[in-house]
């Protein structure tokens, strides 16, 4: 009687079905890092462009009351305005003390922490 040899199952088979699994996973990992990056920057970017305005209204205020005497706040007074069309939640709050003005801008995004910009100027002879 002869014998019939039939190939034997490889211990290989399925493997490269895993290893297509695990790389897929491996490159949804890393496009999910790359999507969260992208949102972190845009967060970052729009904080450092309040800052900037923060900085610009501050600065544009302290112009105005070199320009305009007038309109300075009385010794020891402060003022506080809105500027929620220039800044989320956006107030500026002017203060004096003797000859050193204080200026500070501040706002607050949805769901974030309030921040401040402060600035001091001494406008001498008033």
């Amino acid at each position: 009687m002869k014998h019939q040899y039939l190939p034997a199952k490889s211990s290989q088979q399925g493997v490269v079905i895993i290893e297509a699994m695990i790389a897929i996973l491996i490159f949804s990992v890393g496009v999910l890092g790359i999507v969260g990056m992208q949102a972190n920057m845009v967060k970052n970017t729009s904080e450092s462009k309040f800052r900037a305005d923060a900085s610009y209204i501050a600065q544009q205020q302290i112009g105005s009351l070199w320009v305009a005497p007038s309109s300075l706040p009385a010794d020891g007074s402060s003022a506080t305005s809105s500027i929620s069309d220039q800044l989320p939640g956006g107030t500026l709050t002017i203060s004096r003390t003797g000859n050193q003005f204080t200026v500070t801008v501040g706002w607050q995004q949805p769901g974030e922490a309030p921040h401040n910009f402060t600035t001091v100027a001494t406008i001498s002879g008033v």
